[in-house]
């Protein structure tokens, strides 16, 4: 209750006060052509500049724009809807996003603060993609921040570098207004955002689309806009159960009781869970990754000892984000203590580092403030993960006095979900996940369509299966020698490969519950070549299924010439051994995985030496790719080659595997 803002005095004073310290009127018609064109000139000239480098001095710009804001807010609200589509709709066609500044003008009607804050933090994620879009009319590698992007010679090129360092007044610079970052994360409350800003951006937008359309038909160019991203796969989001209006209801009675819920910002939770309400997922989710950002600060900086964090930085510092929270170490090497005082640390930072930092998983908070994603398709299964972890932390941090409210029968199955989470976009969970699908794909081999057996006998010059028999005879040996690292009673004596090389045994294995919060670099750096090893198995594995199913129909109509037809016969002995010899290095990457994190846990071990071993696992299987392939069918090679590394393998395993060898 004692915090009363985010803002440091010095970015307060900026957003909120400099901006007003000139209280003459300004009229919209010098910064307003007859046809409702930005007259660019006329606006730039309120941008000063320090005589000691000529860059922008943004205490003067802001002061003197502030006038000019206040103008263009009152010529908005003069007009009708009508007549701002009819005069400025087509001038918003560039940003691909026309829709939302039409909202963004229908928000400034009513200047309700927490919708003029959703609206300015929707309209700078539309301008920056489309800015984007603009700077690869010229350039290739479009920057990811948005200050970066402000500052490229290619925008410059297009608008003119004094248009630029209008806009870096407002958004992207850290000596400016700086709208776009203290919104999205989470520094300014509601009533600190002027609505004449949000005004001026929406005005200045239309005159960019303006500049470029002059641009374009100058040079002829042709703006293209990079595609959206797409969430797939959205069973992979699915944490917790579908929230109905009751649970809704206890949430909205939970936020203005939570110690997590600063009391400035309150008005942004319960818009956030409104929006949910009514369908507006995006919105829902942009309102909401800003406080759950606040709320982790505050715990962070309390936890910490460092309360002065809890402000914006300076523009000499940088802010306290998600990125710094969720580090294992702060700044000055001492462990950071936001995961102890969470109850459930592993769980609240897994989900958080999921759906937010995981370069495999969505990024939504990334992907929504940088224009990434449509915000009128936002999948409500995305929404629906992020409010639900939303409600599990705001119970977690509430009094005795609302347990009725924790202890609610539709609250329970929340937290009972987020207690048991585990990380599914961490490198090790990403393996699991390559591991099983290469094993499921494995399994369709004994379904492929075949010759019959005394057809193929019939070629001749062929030997029989003596050799493939041996290979299979040596996994066989590999296999019990790995015994004492799988669980009880899973390897039959009589039929060793088909009793553990299963899909149920991986399953099994991958269930082994890994911490992968912090994990260790050398973890980390075994995990990339064991995940290399699964994807390479899984080329394999299509490229038989794929060869198998090509030559059996060009034998069945007789397509075959007699080269091909052995080539054939070839491919149908290797495939009886590679099958177990694939689930074999499947099952060795699954041990390995979890006995180099317990290894790596209690003592350090020569993990380079370790790399080695495994890369030559790696090696093979790369080999194995190229064997297999279309445009090698190298059959004979195949089996030369997995002769080779089954030696090698039974070898190691005969001391216990290279890495309890090294770690011993």
């Amino acid at each position: 209750d004692s915090v009363t803002t985010c803002l440091s005095q010095p970015v307060h004073y900026v957003i909120c006060k400099l901006g007003f310290e000139k209280t003459d009127a300004y009229d919209i018609n010098n910064i307003l052509s007859g046809n409702g064109e930005v007259c660019w000139q006329a606006v730039t000239e309120h941008v000063c500049y320090l005589e000691s480098d000529q860059s922008v001095d943004y205490i003067k710009s802001i002061r003197l724009l502030g006038p000019v804001c206040e103008s263009v807010n009152l010529y908005f609200k003069s007009l009708t809807k009508e007549q701002f589509v009819i005069q400025y709709a087509s001038w918003f066609h560039w940003t691909n996003c026309t829709e939302v500044f039409l909202e963004v003008f229908d928000v400034l009607q009513y200047a309700q603060a927490t919708e003029v804050a959703l609206g300015l933090m929707k309209l700078t994620s539309c301008l920056e993609r489309a800015l984007g879009d603009v700077y690869l009319l010229k350039g290739n590698d479009c920057p990811f921040l948005l200050r970066d992007l402000l500052a490229s010679e290619q925008l410059a090129d297009v608008f003119g570098q004094a248009v630029m360092n209008v806009l870096k007044v407002f958004i992207g610079s850290p000596h400016g207004l700086n709208l776009r970052n203290v919104l999205w994360h989470g520094f300014a409350s509601p009533q600190e955002i002027p609505a004449k800003y949000c005004a001026m951006l929406l005005f200045l937008t239309a005159g960019l689309g303006q500049l470029l359309q002059t641009y374009l038909l100058q040079t002829k160019g042709v703006l293209v806009h990079r595609p959206y991203v797409i969430f797939i796969s959205l069973e992979e989001l699915d944490a917790f159960p579908d929230l109905n209006n009751e649970i809704l209801s206890i949430a909205e009675e939970l936020v203005k009781l939570s110690s997590f819920v600063l009391k400035m910002m309150l008005p942004f939770w319960i818009a956030a869970l409104t929006a949910f309400k009514q369908s507006r997922y995006a919105d829902s989710v942009i309102l909401l990754l800003p406080q759950l950002e606040v709320g982790l600060r505050l715990l962070f900086t309390t936890s910490n000892k460092c309360p002065n964090r809890l402000l914006t930085a300076e523009s000499s510092a940088l802010y306290t984000t998600f990125d710094e929270m969720l580090a294992k170490l702060l700044d000055n090497e001492e462990v950071n203590q936001l995961p102890v005082v969470l109850e459930e640390p592993a769980m609240a930072s897994d989900f958080l580092w999921d759906f937010l930092n995981h370069q495999e998983g969505p990024r939504i908070r990334d992907r929504l403030s940088h224009g990434e994603i449509n915000l009128e398709t936002f999948p409500r299964e995305v929404a629906n993960q992020i409010v639900g972890f939303a409600i599990t932390i705001l119970c977690r941090f509430s009094d005795e006095d609302m347990f009725s409210l924790k202890e609610h029968m539709v609250i329970k199955p929340l937290m009972s979900c987020a207690s048991c989470y585990r990380s599914r976009f961490h490198p090790i969970s990403r393996l699991k996940k390559q591991v099983l699908e290469c094993m499921k794909s494995i399994l369709l081999w004994p379904e492929l369509p075949t010759v019959p057996e005394e057809q193929v006998q019939n070629i001749k010059g062929l030997e029989g299966n003596a050799e493939a028999d041996t290979l299979i005879l040596m996994v066989s040996e590999v296999i019990s020698q790995l015994q004492h690292y799988m669980p009880q009673n899973c390897c039959s004596s009589d039929d060793p490969i088909n009793s553990v090389l299963t899909e149920r045994l991986l399953v099994e294995l991958c269930d082994t519950r890994i911490c992968t919060l912090y994990s260790p670099r050398p973890v980390l750096e075994v995990v990339v070549v064991l995940r290399r090893i699964s994807a390479q198995c899984h080329q394999v594995s299509q490229q038989v299924i794929a060869g198998a199913g090509l030559r059996y129909t060009q034998w069945v109509n007789k397509t075959l010439r007699s080269r091909q037809r052995h080539n054939y016969r070839r491919m149908l002995n290797s495939i009886k051994f590679l099958s177990p010899v694939l689930r074999l290095i499947l099952l060795l990457i699954t041990v390995e995985l979890v006995r180099v994190h317990l290894v790596c846990k209690k003592n350090p071990f020569d993990y380079q030496q370790y790399l080695k071993f495994l890369k030559s696992v790696l090696q093979y299987t790369e080999n194995l790719v190229t064997y297999t392939s279309p445009e090698k069918n190298k059959w004979d090679e195949t089996m030369e080659l997995t002769k080779k590394a089954l030696i090698k393998l039974r070898k190691i395993s005969d001391r216990k595997l290279m890495l309890m060898h090294l770690a011993t």
